[in-house]
């Protein structure tokens, strides 16, 4: 296109202009070409160019010195002053045009007031000064330090400092990472938005740990307070019609001023000292008096169990004593007769020694019974193991070892013995 404009400028130049056009046609002549014939002299085409420009402009006034100077040409001036201003005006509209990069968007603005927002991608507006653009970055996570800058250790204590609601004072350091959700009210509804933010995000924070105790801050609740100065910061924004978006509050530090850091340690130490201690006594509690529990338990059941075991003892012989006078008054001989030999059978028979006085003579007689029991059994074993021998032999009668009044008195507990059985068993048939 410009190449033909050019060509265009140089014929018409050549047209109003004999005599350059003469000497253009012989200098053509004089290298064996034909006007007409070839690509246009660029440079022929600038030195024409200038020669007008400066016959129009510099020699406009000056006296024709032997028809040697350069006549001012308004028409050919008007063509070359046309296509400058046509050159120019195509340069200011291409200036219009501008490219979105993905993840951004344009905001287009026509005399410094809102028009219109653009896509990603290649946008056209009216150049300057009808129209600017500004491209709003709203994929990029952006960051708002409170309490400190860059890192921790760089603290700015009129941020960072705040009260609790139990009256202490607290140290805190945290970062707002945001997003634009609306370019247009990013740009044009709040002065100075980052600022105004970082101010939102202290306001909030201060409100939160106002209301919150200085241990629920500073231990387990961390995450509710962060959780709580983003819902609340998010309000106060959408309220403010900022265009931002808040995606997570980080706490980076949560302690108590520099100044009494060492005394908040020692009464940390102390309150841990006192858990500790707290956690061994019921430690120790939960050991003794579960046993304690038990014994006291253990000795209630024997003291009832001993209770009952007098009470039932108890009612059982009154029991057998009204049974028994019931019995002796029925029959007052036979009842003391067996009571009498109920007494001796339990008394001989927890007895190995028995002392008899017999009626005969004036000495007692004197029956070794554990002696004979003695005696039975080693003679039972000899039996045993004399097997054969033991089945025929037969056993010495008493009378071969006992005198006659040993005799007597053994047939005598015998006989006790057998009526104590007849008693036994009439009482039961009863």
């Amino acid at each position: 296109m410009f190449v033909s404009l050019l060509r265009k400028i140089r014929l018409k130049l050549a047209l109003n202009n004999p005599r350059r056009a003469n000497q253009k046609g012989d200098h053509q002549y004089a290298q064996g070409k034909k006007p007409g014939d070839g690509p246009p002299d660029l440079e022929q085409i600038w030195r024409d160019f200038n020669a007008r420009l400066t016959a129009f402009f510099g020699q406009k006034n000056r006296p024709d010195s032997g028809g040697g100077g350069l006549r001012p040409d308004m028409k050919g001036a008007g063509i070359t002053v046309g296509a400058i201003a046509v050159i120019a005006l195509l340069i200011w509209l291409v200036s219009g045009a501008f490219i979105v990069q993905e993840g951004q968007t344009g905001v287009v603005l026509t005399f410094g007031k809102y028009s219109h927002t653009t896509l990603p991608g290649f946008n056209w507006r009216w150049p300057y000064p009808f129209q600017t653009d500004e491209t709003v970055n709203v994929s990029q996570v952006r960051t708002v330090e409170v309490g400190y800058r860059t890192s921790v250790k760089n603290k700015e204590g009129r941020e960072s400092l705040m009260l609790t609601d139990d009256e202490n004072i607290i140290d805190i350091q945290f970062a707002v990472q945001y997003k634009l959700k609306d370019p247009r009210a990013w740009l044009f509804n709040n002065r100075e938005p980052e600022e105004a933010l970082r101010q939102v995000a202290e306001s909030a924070i201060r409100e939160i740990v106002g209301r919150s105790k200085m241990d629920f801050v500073l231990y387990e609740g961390r995450e509710k307070v962060a959780y709580d100065v983003q819902r609340l910061m998010q309000q106060i924004l959408d309220r403010y019609a900022s265009g931002a978006q808040i995606t997570n509050v980080t706490m980076q530090g949560v302690q108590p001023p520099e100044q009494v850091q060492a005394a908040f340690d020692d009464a940390v130490k102390a309150g841990q000292d006192r858990e500790r201690q707290k956690n061994e006594g019921e430690a120790y509690a939960n050991d003794v008096i579960p046993k304690a529990r038990g014994a006291a338990f253990r000795l209630m059941q024997e003291a009832e169990a001993y209770r009952s075991l007098v009470t039932d003892n108890a009612v059982g012989n009154a029991s057998r004593f009204r049974q028994v006078l019931t019995e002796y008054q029925k029959a007052p001989g036979v009842t003391r007769d067996r009571m009498y030999l109920e007494t001796m059978q339990q008394i001989f028979a927890s007895a190995s020694k028995v002392m008899i006085d017999t009626k005969t003579g004036s000495n007692l007689l004197y029956l070794p019974l554990d002696k004979l029991i003695a005696q039975t059994a080693a003679n039972d074993a000899a039996a045993a193991a004399a097997k054969a021998a033991t089945a025929a032999a037969v056993a010495p009668p008493l009378s071969a070892v006992l005198p006659a009044d040993a005799l007597q008195a053994l047939e005598a507990v015998r006989q006790h013995d057998s009526r104590s059985r007849d008693n036994s068993r009439e009482r039961e048939s009863r």
